[in-house]
């Protein structure tokens, strides 16, 4: 009795892990290929991005979107956000 007990509960196992299973995404070019501090993506705008980066400035933000969300795709490339 305990057999078949041990027996269905691993087949119940092995039946639901494939659907328990979460899916795994990969980074946006944008988020991939990010410079530190720099907002802009050069893929998309590459006169901002450029010109970002000979004034020296610094802003987190495309930064932190990338953090927060690996496949995020910025405003300026056609993003939602």
């Amino acid at each position: 009795m305990k057999a078949i007990i041990l027996l269905t509960a691993a087949t119940v196992l092995v039946a639901t892990a494939p659907a328990m299973a979460r899916p795994i995404y990969g980074q946006s070019i944008y988020c991939a290929t990010r410079e530190a501090g720099n907002p802009h993506s050069k893929y998309c705008d590459y006169l901002a991005w450029s010109g970002w980066r000979r004034r020296g400035g610094w802003d987190s933000s495309l930064d932190n979107a990338c953090l927060m969300n690996p496949s995020f795709v910025p405003s300026e490339c056609g993003g939602r956000w």
